[in-house]
């Protein structure tokens, strides 16, 4: 009876903790799946201007940027190629101030202002560069989409008109290369 007893108690147990991380599981992965169905991303900018980006079949789309070419270059502030890039990009957004638009979305979670800003000052990015919380789950989704994996190197400057990827580059580019996709991407 005692050996009864206590068997009966463990699987009790049992199915009452099995019950219980099952719901726990579920509950996460529906948290994980709500996050992963939604395709847009809203990315805050220093000046705290927020821009809506959309991810479509092709790629991502910039709401406001139809016939523009839009550049996400995705960097972090401490990383040398990408600090390189950031001249590049600012030349690049000077010489096509109307048909080009670059954000600068940096993979640092938690950064303060103040070090992009820094960063802006002292590499030239005279660009836009946004900092906000959706930056890792944009990265992330565009990393996923050129398949680079989940552990990707940096920097990433991936180019886009109208919702359709262009190109993408991955590691330090020259900005010859850069400037012939915009070029063939407006037609010119």
């Amino acid at each position: 009876m005692m050996k009864t007893s206590l068997l009966t108690t463990l699987l009790l147990f049992t199915l009452f903790f099995q019950a219980c991380s099952e719901q726990k599981e579920q509950k996460s992965t529906q948290s994980a799946n709500s996050m992963l169905s939604t395709n847009e991303y809203v990315l805050t900018a220093l000046d705290k201007k927020q821009y809506v980006v959309n991810k479509e079949s092709d790629g991502f789309k910039l709401q406001g940027a139809d016939g523009k070419v839009v550049i996400f270059d995705i960097f972090a502030t401490w990383c040398p190629p990408c600090q390189a890039g950031a001249t590049h990009l600012s030349s690049l957004a000077k010489k096509y101030p109307k048909e080009l638009m670059v954000i600068g979305v940096t993979i640092e979670d938690n950064i303060d202002n103040a070090k992009l800003q820094a960063f802006r000052a002292q590499h030239d990015a005279q660009y836009t560069l946004v900092n906000s919380s959706e930056n890792r789950r944009f990265v992330d989704a565009i990393a996923s989409s050129l398949k680079l994996g989940e552990r990707f190197p940096i920097p990433i400057v991936a180019m886009y008109k109208d919702g359709k990827l262009v190109n993408h580059y991955v590691g330090a580019v020259e900005e010859e290369f850069i400037e012939s996709d915009i070029k063939k991407a407006l037609g010119k």
